[in-house]
């Protein structure tokens, strides 16, 4: 059995907390801020303390380290704000800063992986047809949950949520976040499978046909 590199986890967890804390000086917004990043604050401590008994693949450690410094870049900036979304949106002649269909994307992209990993390593769905399909309606099925989210802090906060919903004016911004999202663990899923296939067989897991 080949264990995930050694060095690994410990220089990401060290780039997403340097990247943490150094988010929390003086962002846009600070309640802003803590809801975008609770996933990356609550979300570490777990994955370090299960880090022994469920090591992840290579693929998915990098991931949910890509995934937190996009969650931590949006909350220090808001995702309405982010500079290199104002870039994006002048190059491209959009209407709206694009960073936060980044995210949404990241919301599909990353969760497929990880949902895939959890059921290819604990359930019976390994080499199942079924497998693809269901990973990508638990992303799909999250990323609505993440919506109602957004919903009831805007009840909660009214006018001070704004930040964190970064609709920008978009009546649909609702629908497009969740089709960028099955958009990302449909694409994630298509490009990455065969790569996690052959790192969960290195560490012991086998592979997965079905996705």
């Amino acid at each position: 059995m080949t264990a995930v590199p050694r060095t690994l986890p410990p220089v990401l967890l060290a780039a997403v907390l340097l990247a943490l804390a150094l988010s929390g000086l003086q962002p846009h917004d600070r309640a802003t801020w803590l809801m975008e990043t609770c996933w990356v604050i609550v979300g570490v401590p777990v994955l370090v303390a299960v880090r022994k008994r469920f090591p992840l693949s290579p693929l998915l450690c990098c991931l949910l380290a890509a995934h937190a410094l996009v969650l931590i870049v949006g909350g220090h900036y808001t995702y309405a704000e982010v500079p290199v979304g104002h870039w994006l949106q002048d190059a491209l002649d959009l209407s709206r800063n694009p960073y936060d269909r980044v995210g949404h994307l990241m919301q599909g992209f990353v969760p497929a992986i990880l949902v895939r990993e959890l059921l290819v390593r604990t359930s019976p769905l390994r080499g199942s047809a079924w497998l693809g399909p269901l990973i990508v309606c638990a992303c799909l099925a999250f990323s609505a949950f993440f919506e109602m989210i957004e919903w009831w802090t805007a009840l909660a906060g009214g006018a001070a949520a704004d930040a964190f919903l970064a609709t920008q004016g978009d009546q649909w911004d609702t629908q497009w976040d969740m089709a960028c999202a099955l958009f990302g663990a449909v694409v994630s899923l298509l490009l990455l499978s065969r790569l996690h296939d052959r790192q969960l067989a290195r560490l012991g897991t086998g592979a997965a046909r079905g996705a």
